[in-house]
């Protein structure tokens, strides 16, 4: 991992991933690199995950919505067929999606149907799993977005209490779904990744660090 360190008259140390995989740290002037070195290993699983979410969607080509491409859907793999007709709707069946759309050599109007498909199927799914894992952290989720997110999985604002969940999650397997809810859940009691954050993960998803690589392993 290579890693752009930046001396200057700051207080704390900063560490920020670029799209481009780029890590640049900021550091205050005096800072030792013993130290440096210390917040670096203290932070690589942040570091590996953020640079692993933005190599997954550089990998992805984009989709021409047209019969045979293949689209995820809860970890699994399943083709398209577009089939021209009066009304637009999807319908998955026996490992295809069936798209059907007006006209099926309007780019625009396919994606749309499709993502609007997929979005009301992760409102259904989340919410499902919100409620499953809100028993454990027995707190009042106050609103919960469900958007396209380029940087991450899923965001808390605690002092909120709302949850942001990243529309393509849906392609996920389940299991992955269900770490990246009850992490964001689990910030509701202890908003920073402190020690005690990750012992309380352990406890209640004794199995969340399979959960976590296999969400940043699977494309």
């Amino acid at each position: 991992m290579s890693v752009q360190i930046i001396k200057k008259a700051v207080k704390h140390i900063n560490i920020r991933v670029k799209p481009n995989q780029e890590v640049i740290l900021t550091a205050p002037l005096k800072t030792t690199d013993k130290h440096i070195a210390f917040v670096l290993n203290k932070r690589a699983a942040w570091i590996d995950e953020k640079i692993a979410f933005y190599k997954e969607y550089q990998d992805q080509k984009p989709k021409e919505y047209v019969s045979g491409e293949g689209f995820k859907y809860l970890g699994r793999q399943y083709r398209l067929k577009v089939i021209e007709g009066d009304t637009e709707y999807v319908k998955l069946q026996k490992g295809f999606f069936y798209l059907y759309v007006k006209d099926k050599d309007n780019l625009q109007r396919k994606k749309r149907v499709l993502n609007n498909w997929y979005r009301d199927k992760a409102d259904e799914h989340f919410q499902k799993i919100l409620k499953r894992y809100q028993t454990i952290v027995q707190l009042e989720v106050t609103n919960v977005r469900v958007r396209e997110m380029r940087t991450r999985w899923g965001s808390c604002n605690p002092a909120k209490s709302f949850i942001n969940l990243n529309s393509e999650l849906i392609k996920k397997p389940r299991y992955c779904i269900e770490y990246v809810i009850f992490h964001e859940l689990a910030h509701l009691i202890y908003p920073n990744h402190s020690r005690e954050f990750y012992n309380y993960l352990t406890l209640h998803m004794p199995d969340w660090k399979k959960r976590k690589s296999k969400l940043e392993s699977t494309v």
